[in-house]
């Protein structure tokens, strides 16, 4: 890209994964030019290193551990799990780490492409290499989050794994040490676990904290069934690598040694160098946006995804960049903005209407608040538990079907604030409730959509009967 071009678009997106792709195609479905730039692979987290393959690595082994539930089925599986072959198809759901495909997308989707490390130079000014890209309308940071290393003495010198590395590793170790207790630990333990690697969680509390608490138990308990060792309210005191193994102390005095050690204790966001001193703002922090996805105290600049540190989910960053991308189309035409609550160009979900997958085994499903959140929040509730395993539907889904359902409800306004579904297969229940939560379905209404039998989905059924007619 030899001299120094100066090229003009309505929006500038630092970063091509789900969400700068959104926010683009959105813009330019709006009427605008865009431009997306790019260092590393375009799609980004989600399709090489986060939601693609780590689905991918746990999918087979819960296939396997399913059939084994359904006598009939459970006398045909008689081999075990083949792991390159998981590695393999993983290695098709990221493109063998190729972008081409994802680079024809935004071609044809009308959106320029700029590879290269942008940083905001100036207002509505990007500098990529020697090339300056001006912004008539917006420029969009969503360059997402990395994996967060605490500061535990020896853990940096032990080069542990972090996240991207446990998803796209080529080979499984025989052993490994996980240090962490949330989403991506456990669904790490999960996958490794069932590739026969002996797996330790160590976790500084409980595991999934801020879930209801029934979901860490069980997805503790599900871990160890699978082999793998939980040690809970653990801190990981110092880490070293000696020529073979890792070796870990631990606050009990106890230490652990593993082939390798991945690190799982958070997300820290990619602001560090695209340039916010430039504009005030301070580099390696969250960017705090308002409801339509503004960084607050501008005009021209927008955060989608992790960077704004409202739910570091990429289907919830790939809502937040429709907003964004709409709004910024709407004001650069001088179209009415459509920003109360629920509207248009917010991403009012974000708040209380989050769904989430954890794809362990047993699977955790959750949506809205918990029982503890919506107390904290202030909300009069009443909160209803129903064991899963006790639903026709649940039987014929597999022997000794074994999970446990959770509604809160806000008892003022009679609507459901949150749920959460912990058992085998849960993930297909949650856009049910996700319905009722963000419609503020009235439970005298939610009665009248009546379950089909004999399907697990007839908890609801019985979370409302254990609640009561009106």
């Amino acid at each position: 890209m030899g001299g120094m071009a100066n090229t003009e678009y309505d929006v500038i997106v630092l970063g091509a994964g789900a969400v700068g792709e959104n926010v683009a195609d959105r813009a330019v479905r709006g009427g605008l030019t865009a431009v997306i730039v790019e260092s590393e692979l375009v799609g980004g987290e989600c399709s090489y290193w986060a939601c693609m393959p780590s689905k991918a690595l746990l999918r087979s082994a819960q296939v396997l551990r399913a059939a084994r539930r359904v006598p009939g089925a459970a006398q045909a599986v008689t081999g075990e799990l083949d792991v390159q072959a998981v590695l393999d198809r993983r290695d098709e759901f990221t493109s063998h780490w190729n972008d081409d495909g994802q680079v024809k997308w935004v071609e044809g989707a009308g959106i320029s492409l700029v590879r290269g490390h942008g940083r905001i130079t100036g207002e509505k000014q990007v500098t990529v290499g020697d090339q300056v890209l001006t912004a008539r309308h917006a420029v969009v940071i969503s360059t997402g989050s990395d994996s967060l290393i605490p500061d535990i003495p020896g853990l940096r010198d032990a080069d542990p794994w972090v996240s991207r590395d446990a998803t796209s590793a080529k080979t499984v170790p025989s052993s490994l040490a996980i240090i962490g207790g949330g989403v991506v630990a456990v669904e790490m333990a999960s996958a490794y676990a069932g590739f026969g690697t002996a797996v330790t969680v160590i976790a500084r509390s409980g595991l999934l904290e801020t879930m209801e608490p029934f979901a860490g138990e069980q997805v503790a308990d599900g871990l160890r069934e699978l082999g793998a060792t939980v040690l809970l309210n653990t801190e990981t005191k110092s880490v070293k690598r000696l020529d073979d193994e890792v070796v870990l102390e631990l606050s009990d005095g106890s230490s652990i040694s593993a082939q390798e050690v991945l690190v799982a204790t958070g997300r820290t966001p990619r602001t560090g160098d695209i340039g916010l001193e430039t504009i005030g703002l301070t580099p390696g922090s969250w960017l705090d946006v308002d409801d339509t996805l503004l960084v607050r105290g501008f005009d021209w600049l927008y955060a989608g995804g992790d960077v704004n540190h409202r739910a570091l989910l990429t289907h919830q960053g790939k809502y937040q960049a429709r907003a964004a991308g709409d709004v910024i189309a709407a004001r650069a035409n001088g179209k009415p903005v459509s920003d109360a609550p629920w509207g248009t160009h917010v991403a009012t979900a974000d708040h209380q209407a989050v769904p989430q997958v954890t794809f362990t085994d047993p699977e955790v499903a959750s949506i809205g608040l918990t029982a503890a959140a919506a107390a904290a929040a202030g909300y009069q509730t009443r909160v209803v538990d129903y064991e899963i395993g006790n639903v026709a539907g649940s039987k014929v889904h597999a022997d000794g079907y074994k999970g446990t359902a959770r509604m809160v409800v806000d008892e003022q306004r009679k609507v459901v604030l949150g749920v959460t579904f912990v058992g085998p297969d849960v993930s297909d229940l949650l856009q049910g409730a996700t319905i009722a939560v963000v419609g503020e379905v009235p439970l005298d209404r939610l009665w009248h959509a009546v379950p089909a039998y004999p399907t697990i989905n007839e908890i609801w059924l019985r979370l409302l009967e254990t609640y009561g007619r009106p």
